[in-house]
């Protein structure tokens, strides 16, 4: 995918386009007429001619099943990642990966990974 236009360009093309024609500036500052057509019409509604943000927004099917997970983490400290899939697929009728369940936790720091308690090596550094 590409990448959006600089504010620095979009600023220096909108002046160049104020004192000669528009597709005089586009084709001095290389770049299209009707992209510098719609950021002069983008001008007259907003005050401002930056970029849009690309790409979607990243959403989860978790998310609207934040407040319960979170609830059973309160509940019980020690619940396992299978425990949780368990209980949003009978109480919700939710499957979810593993994968998608351990980023979704991982992303609003509410889990940890845990390991198994071991005794030290005799024989290595620890």
């Amino acid at each position: 995918m590409g990448r959006p236009y600089s504010q620095n360009l979009h600023e220096r093309v909108v002046k160049a386009a104020a004192t000669t024609s528009r597709r005089q500036a586009a084709v001095s500052l290389e770049v299209g007429v009707a992209t510098l057509i719609r950021w002069m019409a983008a001008l007259t509604t907003t005050a401002t001619v930056a970029p849009r943000p690309q790409g979607r927004a990243r959403r989860s099917k978790l998310d609207p099943h934040e407040a319960f997970l979170r609830g059973l983490i309160d509940g019980q400290a020690d619940i396992t990642p299978e425990e949780m899939r368990a209980r949003l697929w009978d109480e919700h009728d939710l499957t979810v990966g593993l994968g998608t369940l351990w980023s979704f936790l991982d992303a609003r720091d509410l889990i940890y990974k845990k390991r198994q308690l071991t005794p030290p090596s005799r024989i290595a550094r620890t």
